[in-house]
Order: structure tokens, then C-alpha cells, then sequence
């Protein structure tokens, strides 16, 4: 599904994402749904609704942030206008080792909506959290999670920025940045909220369903890293694949790695 519902750039506002949501098809994800003009982080919102209470699904947008971060905590590029940025809060039936690997399902989830922007598979996900347009990063993930031990139940905060409208970026990025409509997408920030919650949704009912091998096809057919010369989490090698439980795999000079967490880099 390709279109627009709004002009890029233009206003945000709830009822057209629960329009574009609806025309998608509602897999539990955006309600309650709260959009701002400005707020200093989506995820943030989403704590503190998780804090008092707020059920699964609940969903924050804003059309700027001051705030904004990915991980470990670097300030994500947040202008007001421009990009999307969204955080949905998931109460989830999973244990500790349920929690990490979600990341690349929610990759995988705003991988297939950058491909429905722009109608066809090009979207490429950059172990652990990152989505990539050839070389570009289009969108970056962060997942916040909170589980108690012994308890039948987690929640995560997913948070997404997607870059949509902007066609130019600051200097100083650490890697280069492009958005949908430089790729040529024409569609609006509302739409990209719904299709996006609508592939969210989508993949949380199947890593419920079997966990993230139910995924890991899908996710290594965009695996954005293999077989490139990497540095992550201290192992210097060729990245060869993701491993069953979300590692990323390093081919070095004594053997297969898996990696399950730290700072990447590649060539």
C-alpha cells in the first residue's frame, strides 16, 4: 500500500494517524494514541505512561523533539516538520532473554514500512538497531525494557526516529543520513505512523507466536553488515550472519564470534 495523507512536512495530528492506521489495518498498536507539537523525548512519554499504568499499545508521537536519543544515549537529530518520531509502549508475555533480540524484530518492522514508502525492498537493517537505504541511515531503533524477575510479563518502550521529509542533514554526522523523500517517497509523516505501527503490531504477534526465529529469515535477507570487515564489541573480523538469538556473528582469526552487544563499525 502506497500514498499519501498529508504533504510532507506538514501538520501531525491523531486523527489522521488513526486514519492511516485504520486504512492499514489495526494489529493492536496506537491506542491510546497522544500526539504533541513538541516534547523533549517520545520515549520518555512512554516511561512515564508505562509508570501509571498505561496499557499495551499505548503510542506517543511528536512533530519535534528537544531531546531526542539513540543508544548509549547519543542525541538524535530531532527538527520539528520533518521526520517521524514515535514510541509505543508493548506489555509482553517474555522472559530477560525474550527482551534484547527484539530489537532487530522492530527493525525488521520499520524496514518493511520504508519499503512501503517507497515500493520496493531496499530497506537493510544494521545489527542491532539501525535501518539503512544503501549506505544511508533512514531510521534508527531503540528499545527500553523493564522486567522483573520471576514476573510473567515485560514492558518494552520501542521508540523510532525515521527520517521522512528533510532533504539535507547536519555536518558531523556519524554516518551519512537520508530520508524517504530524497529516496523519492511522497507520503506523509501520518502515513508513515500508520503503516509503521500496522508492521509493528504485525511482528509482535509473530515473536510471540515463535520467537524471533520465526523472524530471522526475513531479518538476515536485509542483514546490512554481512559480509563486511567489522569491529563490534571489541572482535575485529568479517561479519558472516545473526545468530538464533539475535547475536551478531564475527568471523575472526580463531573462528565464529557471536556478539550480543557493543559499539559497531565497518568498511
Amino acid at each position: 500500500m502506497t500514498g499519501t495523507n498529508e504533504p510532507l512536512g506538514g501538520p501531525l495530528d491523531e486523527q489522521s494517524v488513526l486514519d492511516a492506521l485504520a486504512a492499514f489495518g489495526d494489529r493492536g498498536l496506537g491506542r491510546p494514541l497522544s500526539v504533541v507539537a513538541i516534547t523533549a523525548s517520545t520515549n520518555d512519554d512512554a516511561r512515564r505512561a508505562l509508570d501509571a499504568g498505561a496499557p499495551h499499545g499505548a503510542t506517543f508521537l511528536a512533530d519535534h523533539q528537544t531531546a531526542g536519543r539513540g543508544r548509549e544515549g547519543r542525541p538524535w537529530h530531532s527538527p520539528p516538520g520533518s521526520h517521524l518520531y514515535l514510541s509505543s509502549l508493548l506489555r509482553l508475555p517474555l522472559g530477560p532473554e525474550g527482551l534484547a533480540p527484539f530489537a532487530l524484530a522492530a527493525g525488521l518492522a520499520v524496514a518493511r514500512t520504508v519499503d512501503a514508502a517507497l515500493g520496493g525492498e531496499r530497506a537493510r537493517i544494521k545489527w542491532p538497531n539501525d535501518v539503512y537505504l544503501a549506505d544511508h541511515k533512514v531510521a534508527g531503533v531503540l528499545v527500553e525494557a523493564q522486567s522483573r524477575a520471576g514476573a510473567a510479563q515485560a514492558a518494552l518502550v520501542v521508540g523510532v526516529g525515521l527520517n521522512v521529509a528533510a532533504a539535507t542533514f547536519p555536518e558531523g554526522f556519524r554516518v551519512p543520513a537520508t530520508s524517504l523523500a530524497s529516496e523519492g517517497a511522497t507520503v506523509g509523516r501520518a502515513w508513515v505512523a500508520g503503516a509503521l505501527l500496522h508492521h509493528l503490531g504485525d511482528v509482535t504477534l509473530q515473536y510471540l507466536d515463535g520467537g524471533l526465529g520465526s523472524l530471522l529469515d526475513a531479518i538476515r535477507a536485509r542483514d546490512h553488515l554481512h559480509g563486511r570487515a567489522v569491529m563490534a564489541g571489541g572482535v575485529a573480523g568479517k561479519a558472516v550472519g545473526i545468530g538464533e538469538r539475535g547475536e551478531l556473528l564475527v568471523e575472526g582469526a580463531t573462528g565464529v564470534v557471536p556478539v550480543v552487544s557493543g559499539e559497531v563499525r565497518w568498511s
